[in-house]
C-alpha cells in the first residue's frame, strides 16, 4: 500500500454528537499521558518535566523522513527542517563532494539531473507481472511452453502474481465505473446547495436544521455521511465542494488504470539505470517533490514547532530536531534500489534516526534493502517503520522492508510500529497490522493533526504512516537528550517503557503503546548504571 496512511473518511450523523474518550483537544490526544487522561498518548509534556527537573540539556538530532517529499518553508516545519551546512544553494556544484548536487534540504531519487521531477509510478505487482509476463505469457506459446519447463517454479510465482494484478486492474475498472455513477448522482445537487449557502460557514447547527426543498439536493446530502467534521465545520458549502467533487472525479478518472497498473507508464525516464542496482548518484535536490502530501504530515509529526502557538507539536518535543527530507516514495510503490539509496543518503549525510511510512507486497529487490538495514545498524542508526494498513498478520502476510530474511532479523536497529487509537477499548487501529514477531510495539496512528502542504495548513489523517512518526519523534526526544546511548539503546529502551494492554499483547513483540515520559526515566537510570554524563 505504498505510503501507509488513510484520509479520514469522516462519518457523520445529522443531530448527534460524537463521544469524547477524555477532556483532551482531538489536535493534541496523541501528545496525552494515560495516568492523567486515560488516552493511550505518548505522554509529551510529562516527558518534557522530567528533563528539566533533571536538567538535561537537548543536543541537535537529525531524523531523515523517507518519504513523498516535505515542504520545506511550511511555517511549522522551516525552523526545524535540516539544511546541509557544506553545500552553497543554487551554484550548480557539489560542494561537500557527497555525490548530490546542491543538495539543501535533502535529496529526491525521483526525478532527473535536468531538475524534472515526476510524481506517478506503477506498483511493484505491476512491474514484477510485466517482467514475468515477457517469459510466461507471450503469444509465442512455444517459448512459453519451453520457459515453464526450464523455471517450474518462476512459473508458479508468475501465476500467484498474476491472479494479484489482474485481480487489481478488475477492481480499479469497477472503482472507475461507481466512482462516475456516483459523481453523475451528486454533482447536480451539490452545486445547487454552493447556491443556496452561498459564503456561509457551515456548521452541525446550520445543516440539522437545513430543510431543503429540492429532490437533486436531498438526494446529495449523503455526502456529509462520508465526510468527517474538519472537513466541512467552518467551511463554505463551496469550499465542501471542491474538496469532494475532486475526490469523486479522481475515482471516476482511473487514475489507478493510467498510472498505478499501467504496463505502458514510462516511469523512469532519465532518471537512473534500472538494470544497475549499484547506481547511487542519480536523482536531483527537489526534496519538496510535486506533492508533498504524506511527507509533510509525517515530518509535522515528529518535528512541528513546539512552542510557537500554531499549527501542531512533534513527538520530538521541542526544537532540537531537524528534519532531513529524502523523496523516495512517489504516487505508486516505492522501488527497493531508491530505498537502499535513501537510506545510504540520510546515513551518509548525519541522520541519527530514520522515518519509514511505506510498504508493499512485493520486493523482488529485497536484497539490496536488506544490505542498507546493515548499513545503516553499523553506523548507528535507527529505522523506524511502519507496519502496514491491511489488517494483516505480517508475521504471516509479509510486508516489505522487512527486517526478516529467512525468519531472523538482519538489524538489531529496526523498530516497526503498528497504530494505536484514543480509544482505550478498541485500542488498535482497525486498519492496522499487526504481528507478534514483527510488530515491535504501538503508537498513535488514527485522527493524527500534523503539518500539510499550502499555505498554514493542518490535517487530520490516520495510518501506520502516523504511528512511525509518532514513534521516531520519541525516538529522537530521547535520543537528544542521552546521546551517549546506541541505536539498540534507544529501541529497546522503547520497547520496554511501552504501556502495556491485553488487547495488544499477542499480536506485538513488546504488548504495548510507546510512552515517552517512562522511556526519558530509564535512560535516565541507563545513565547512572553506567556512570555516563
Amino acid at each position: 500500500m505504498r505510503k501507509l496512511f488513510i484520509a479520514l473518511g469522516f462519518a457523520f450523523t445529522l443531530g448527534f454528537a460524537q463521544a469524547q474518550t477524555a477532556e483532551v483537544p482531538k489536535e493534541k490526544w496523541y501528545h496525552a499521558g494515560i495516568e492523567q487522561t486515560g488516552i493511550y498518548g505518548v505522554n509529551t509534556d510529562q516527558a518534557l518535566d522530567f528533563l528539566k527537573q533533571h536538567k538535561r540539556k537537548a543536543n541537535t538530532i537529525i531524523v531523515g523522513v523517507l518519504d513523498s517529499g516535505v515542504e520545506n518553508f511550511h511555517e511549522d516545519l522551516k525552523a526545524n527542517m535540516w539544511k546541509n551546512p557544506k553545500e552553497i544553494p543554487g551554484n550548480g556544484i557539489d560542494d561537500d563532494k557527497n555525490g548530490y548536487i546542491d543538495d539543501v534540504y535533502g535529496w529526491s531519487f525521483l526525478g532527473t539531473a535536468k531538475g524534472i521531477s515526476y510524481n506517478d509510478d506503477t506498483t511493484e505487482v505491476t512491474r514484477v507481472y510485466k517482467h514475468l509476463a515477457e517469459k510466461y505469457d507471450t503469444y509465442n506459446q512455444k517459448k512459453n511452453q519451453l520457459a515453464i519447463s526450464n523455471n517450474p517454479s518462476e512459473y508458479a510465482e508468475f501465476q500467484r502474481v498474476q491472479k494479484d494484478y489482474l485481480t487489481a486492474v478488475g477492481k480499479a475498472k469497477y472503482n472507475q465505473q461507481v466512482g462516475q455513477a456516483r459523481l453523475n448522482a451528486i454533482e447536480g445537487g451539490i452545486n445547487k446547495m454552493v447556491l443556496e449557502f452561498g459564503d456561509t460557514k457551515l456548521s452541525k447547527d446550520i445543516l440539522k436544521n437545513y430543510q431543503p426543498t429540492d429532490s437533486q439536493i436531498l438526494e446529495s446530502l449523503w455526502i456529509f455521511g462520508e465526510l468527517k467534521e474538519e472537513q466541512w465545520i467552518g467551511k463554505t458549502m463551496q469550499e465542501v465542494a471542491n474538496f469532494y467533487l475532486a475526490s469523486a472525479r479522481r475515482a471516476a478518472k482511473g487514475d489507478a488504470l493510467t498510472s498505478h497498473l499501467n504496463l505502458n507508464l514510462v516511469d523512469r525516464k532519465d532518471v537512473d539505470n534500472p538494470s544497475d542496482k549499484t547506481e547511487r548518484f542519480y536523482g536531483n535536490n527537489d526534496s519538496n517533490g510535486p506533492e508533498s502530501t504524506h511527507g509533510t504530515h509525517v515530518a509535522g509529526i515528529i518535528g512541528a514547532v513546539r512552542g510557537n502557538n500554531i499549527g501542531s507539536e512533534g513527538t520530538a518535543g521541542g526544537n532540537n530536531v531537524k528534519i532531513m527530507s529524502v523523496r523516495t516514495v512517489p504516487n505508486g510503490d516505492e522501488r527497493d534500489k531508491d530505498v537502499a539509496n535513501a537510506i545510504r543518503y540520510a546515513v551518509d549525510n548525519g541522520a541519527k534516526i530514520l522515518n519509514m511510512s511505506f510498504g508493499k507486497t512485493f520486493s523482488p529487490d529485497k536484497e539490496l534493502v536488506w544490505d542498507a538495514f546493515k548499513y545503516a545498524s553499523d553506523k548507528g542508526v535507527l529505522i523506524v517503520k511502519a507496519a502496514g494498513n491491511s489488517n494483516e498478520n505480517i508475521d504471516i502476510d509479509i510486508h516489505y522492508p522487512t527486517n526478516f530474511k529467512n525468519n531472523q532479523p538482519v538489524s538489531k536497529s529496526v523498530l516497526t510500529v503498528g497504530a494505536s487509537t484514543k480509544d482505550p477499548n478498541a485500542l488498535k487501529a482497525r486498519f492496522s497490522n499487526y504481528g507478534k514477531k514483527s510488530v515491535d510495539v504501538f503508537g498513535p496512528g488514527q485522527e493524527i493533526y500534523a503539518t500539510y502542504p499550502g499555505v498554514d495548513q493542518y490535517r487530520f489523517l490516520n495510518g501506520t504512516s502516523m504511528a512511525s512518526p509518532a514513534v521516531a519523534g520519541v525516538a529522537a526526544l530521547v535520543w537528544s537528550h542521552y546521546p551517549k546511548l546506541t541505536a539498540e539503546d534507544i529501541r529497546l529502551i522503547l520497547m520496554e517503557t511501552v504501556n502495556k494492554n491485553d488487547q495488544l499483547k499477542d499480536i506485538s513483540v513488546s504488548g504495548g503503546v510507546i510512552d515517552s515520559y517512562k522511556a526519558v526515566q530509564k535512560a535516565e537510570e541507563i545513565y547512572k548504571q553506567r556512570k555516563l554524563k
